[in-house]
């Protein structure tokens, strides 16, 4: 089973296989882990993964994380900026709802 990080747009070359990383990628995975440093990113993109159609309104997210929804707003604009998850109007009104970034490219190291 695939999961939201392995797919990723990150750099398609791996430390493990010996290629290492240039500038440019070294700062756009560190950017990602960085974005995941926090328990709480974690399991917003688990919770946001695991609903129905794969997003999800701040409304949806802030009971089962425990947070106010400026702070999981907060974490939510972390994981954008950091290409983990995409942002769109949401259907249910003047809000906007979240879905993991989708792409072809998967994370090799």
């Amino acid at each position: 089973m695939r999961t939201a990080l392995a797919e990723l747009i990150l750099p398609q070359v791996s430390p493990l296989n010996g290629e290492p990383y240039d500038r440019v990628d070294a700062e756009r995975l560190a950017g990602v882990l960085k974005a995941l440093a926090d328990p709480a990113r974690i399991r917003l993109l688990s919770l946001i993964q695991a609903s129905p159609d794969g997003e999800a309104c701040v409304c949806d997210l802030t009971a089962p994380i425990g947070l106010s929804q400026p702070t999981v707003s907060h974490h939510l604009r972390i994981l954008t900026e950091s290409g983990l998850l995409e942002r769109r109007s949401a259907a249910c009104g003047p809000t906007t709802a979240w879905s993991r970034r989708r792409s072809s490219r998967s994370l090799t190291c």
